[in-house]
């Protein structure tokens, strides 16, 4: 599975740009609060769309720089399901290989 985006709402849907004006108000960092955790449940249940049972296997690849470079990116990554994180694409593809062997 790949995910080219890190799914942060539209800024332009009428919606959200509504609550974050109330959040504002109130004093609360909308982007913190509710933007961010919005994200990570949904990047959530996208990894979870990839694994059904235990013997799924596969690759969940989020193409997102700004996973690693943004210090939120951390607060994703923790949001995930427990799994090995790979950045090197040469062993990425062996990892793949092995799971290949294993499950065949």
């Amino acid at each position: 599975m790949v995910i080219d985006k890190l799914p942060f709402a539209s800024p332009n849907d009428p919606v959200l740009h509504t609550r974050i004006q109330f959040m504002q108000q109130q004093g609360i960092n909308a982007f913190y609060h509710y933007q961010l955790p919005q994200t990570a449940m949904v990047l959530k249940q996208g990894a979870g769309r990839l694994i059904r049972d235990i013997n799924d296997y596969g690759i969940l690849v989020i193409a997102d720089p700004r996973l690693f470079r943004k210090s939120y990116g951390y607060y994703l990554r923790k949001n995930l399901p427990d799994m090995p994180v790979e950045t090197d694409i040469e062993q990425l593809q062996y990892k793949f290989s092995q799971m290949q062997r294993q499950n065949s």
